[in-house]
């Protein structure tokens, strides 16, 4: 029979309406409450930053290679597609897709209503899975068709079809500065929303084929790369590997220094995680020091007891150690039922809105990241156990004699 696990469970069934309890009581639910909110606030944070990065990827790609030049104008210089980059992408090592786009300026007008924008001509090889989530109405257009003029479906921001007040199916000229200008009659197949401000006003979406032919390139010509890495947690090794193979005319941008403001603030939330981290462990380790050390000296009759009888220090110790492990496995098992249970119904049910003007989404999201949630629940474990040995070594200092006759 192992004493300390024997001993413990009669420690650990205290009467009902007992000091003891109720103490008890207080550290299973202050563990609990602790790794709930850590539950909560892991799955938001890495909901949010998933959020953002998919909606900033949506047209920043996660690395650019265009020609070097001085002109800051969306006027590109065109890169050939026959480039030993682009057509060995496959076995770049870190390169999961790699696409040619091209940027050109134009106004779209109706009758009442005219706005500004910057068509962002794609093709065959553009991946569309990223428009999943923010697809709102309509599909996407058709683009990289074996004809010479190239498609004229278009997809514009909500933001662009409130403006301008038209609908997916209807047309609108779109015009091109130049000398003299050029308009193209366009027809609205989707409308998408990102809730980036910057984006949603500036960016549409149609044929590559019809900027080659505005701008009297061949099918063959884009105006940039945009290339997909698998991790991007090694964006810069990617990025390293990728400027190796570049000629000495190329010039290679990083999504993090494009949309740098964007990711500061990312980088400022997982600081502020790190604080939120720091704050609950500290608050469930010293509750469960004092709750340790309430059962202790309300044991204090039954610890000289067990001295005066010859046990040792080490195994009376332990007895302590496994009261504390029992609650802390309580207060885990709750805490997980109900941070999870939190995540679920937000997950499931959308129940807290969001406004996308400051928050780029509609409502609060949830990444259901289980390594996290096993490493908070492992580290949760592992340091309120060392913790607990501390208020354990004061039962060395209490001697058998005192100890009986101590009233509680």
């Amino acid at each position: 029979m192992n004493v300390p696990i024997f001993l413990a469970r009669k420690v650990r069934h205290a009467p009902e309406g007992s000091f003891s309890a109720t103490v008890t009581r207080v550290g299973i639910i202050s563990i609990a409450l602790g790794l709930a909110i850590l539950i909560v606030a892991f799955s938001v944070l890495f909901g949010f930053k998933n959020t953002i990065q998919q909606k900033i990827f949506l047209f920043g790609a996660h690395l650019q290679v265009s020609k070097f030049t001085n002109n800051n104008s969306y006027q590109e210089t065109p890169l050939s597609l026959d480039t030993k980059l682009y057509q060995d992408s496959t076995q770049t090592p870190g390169v999961q897709h790699i696409q040619g786009v091209a940027l050109k300026a134009g106004i779209l007008k109706t009758s009442d209503e005219l706005t500004g924008v910057i068509l962002k001509g794609v093709g065959r090889d553009y991946n569309w899975n990223l428009f999943n989530g923010s697809l709102v109405a309509g599909t996407v257009p058709t683009v990289g068709a074996d004809t010479g003029t190239g498609s004229t479906q278009l997809l514009i921001s909500q933001y662009m079809a409130n403006q301008l007040k038209v609908n997916v199916g209807e047309s609108i000229p779109l015009y091109f500065l130049g000398n003299p200008p050029r308009a193209r009659k366009m027809t609205v197949v989707g409308i998408y929303e990102t809730g980036l401000e910057e984006v949603d006003k500036t960016i549409a979406l149609g044929d590559i084929r019809l900027i080659q032919r505005l701008n009297k390139w061949g099918p063959d010509s884009v105006g940039s790369y945009e290339i997909f890495v698998n991790d991007f947690n090694r964006l810069d090794a990617t990025a390293n590997t990728i400027f190796d193979v570049m000629t000495p005319d190329m010039r290679l941008t990083r999504v993090t220094d494009q949309y740098r403001p964007l990711f500061d603030w990312m980088v400022l939330l997982d600081r502020n995680m790190v604080i939120l981290l720091a704050l609950i462990t500290f608050v469930a380790s010293f509750n469960m020091v004092s709750v340790l050390l309430v059962l202790m000296m309300e044991r204090t009759p039954m610890i000289g007891l067990l001295k005066a009888l010859g046990s040792p220090d080490s195994i009376i110790r332990r007895m302590f150690l496994f009261v504390g492990l029992n609650m802390v496995g309580w207060g885990l098992l709750i805490g997980n039922a109900v941070g999870l249970g939190l995540c679920f119904i937000q997950d499931r049910f959308k129940l807290i809105p969001l406004d996308p003007k400051n928050y780029f989404m509609n409502y609060v999201p949830i990444v259901w990241d289980w390594s996290t949630i096993l490493a908070l629940n492992a580290a949760t474990l592992l340091l309120i156990a060392v913790v607990l040995w501390m208020p354990t070594f004061i039962i060395s200092r209490i001697r058998p004699v005192k100890a009986l006759a101590f009233k509680k």
